[in-house]
């Protein structure tokens, strides 16, 4: 009995390298290549994930790049990339900017954007209106929204990012930005706007939270913090979801890496450290 006891243990241990070897070689039969470019917002996001899907299939080549969302969507039109990044639905209208036609919208990740402000500034909140004021450039100086008597420098993003569209849209409730003066400076990615903001004295702009650092500040707006906890629970509302597009259905890699970042694996890992919130999370 003993004998054959540990003879159907070790039949059970065989099975199971068997079945782990099985699956392991089918996740790694796995071949091609991806290109990806568009949103700087999405693209920690797009990076963590690329690592870990090479990982698990080392025959797929990755790369990605980020040039602001509008080049996401329009990479794929052209065919030079397989994946657009973009931080609104391109396959509909949205302000500014017509749908593209052919395009599939696939949902990975709820992107919390925030106010942000150099480290120096003395505010730590600011309503929607005094908001619009200073991104239209009504108000120039932050005593007058309860700060140090100093100028304030507005930091904005390039016309095309969709940081920029969804900062406009719901923090500023479609309030038109100023585009000029020696207060004003423009960036063209997240990173830029990073370096921006906690390298200028008095200056503010506008991110999504895996780029905010300890050299600046998430502003509160109406009171509200910019946390995973307000924009699930509604109370705070300048967040929105970020899309992977593709011409049509995807090919079978693409296909593949999509799923992965749309998995519970990486939703509830990776993804919430990076401080995007999974779409589950939104009802």
């Amino acid at each position: 009995m003993k004998w054959f006891k540990s003879l159907t243990v070790a039949a059970m241990a065989i099975a199971l390298v068997t079945s782990t070897v099985s699956v392991v070689g089918a996740a790694s039969s796995l071949k091609g290549k991806i290109v990806i470019n568009g949103s700087s917002a999405l693209l920690p996001l797009t990076l963590q994930a690329a690592n870990e899907f090479k990982k698990a299939n080392p025959k797929v080549k990755i790369s990605a790049s980020a040039a602001g969302s509008i080049t996401g969507p329009q990479s794929v039109r052209k065919g030079i990339a397989d994946i657009g990044a973009v931080d609104w639905d391109a396959s509909q209208d949205v302000p500014g900017f017509k749908k593209f036609e052919g395009q599939v919208a696939h949902k990975v990740a709820v992107i919390p954007f925030a106010a942000v402000v150099n480290k120096n500034v003395k505010v730590d909140n600011l309503t929607t209106k005094q908001l619009q004021d200073i991104f239209s450039g009504k108000v120039t100086n932050w005593k007058d929204v309860g700060g140090s008597d100093a100028d304030i420098i507005v930091v904005n993003r390039a016309f095309g990012s969709g940081t920029r569209v969804n900062f406009q849209m719901k923090a500023l409730q479609g309030t038109d930005f100023i585009s000029k003066g020696n207060n004003y400076k423009e960036v063209k990615s997240s990173g830029d706007m990073k370096t921006a903001v906690e390298t200028t004295p008095n200056a503010i702009g506008y991110m999504d939270l895996v780029y905010v650092t300890s050299n600046m500040k998430a502003l509160q707006i109406n009171g509200i913090a910019p946390t995973e906890a307000n924009v699930i629970n509604g109370t705070y509302k300048v967040w929105g979801f970020g899309y992977y597009m593709t011409k049509g259905q995807p090919d079978e890699v693409t296909k593949a890496f999509i799923e992965y970042i749309q998995s519970a694996k990486f939703q509830n890992g990776s993804l919430k450290k990076l401080k995007f919130i999974p779409i589950s999370a939104i009802k």
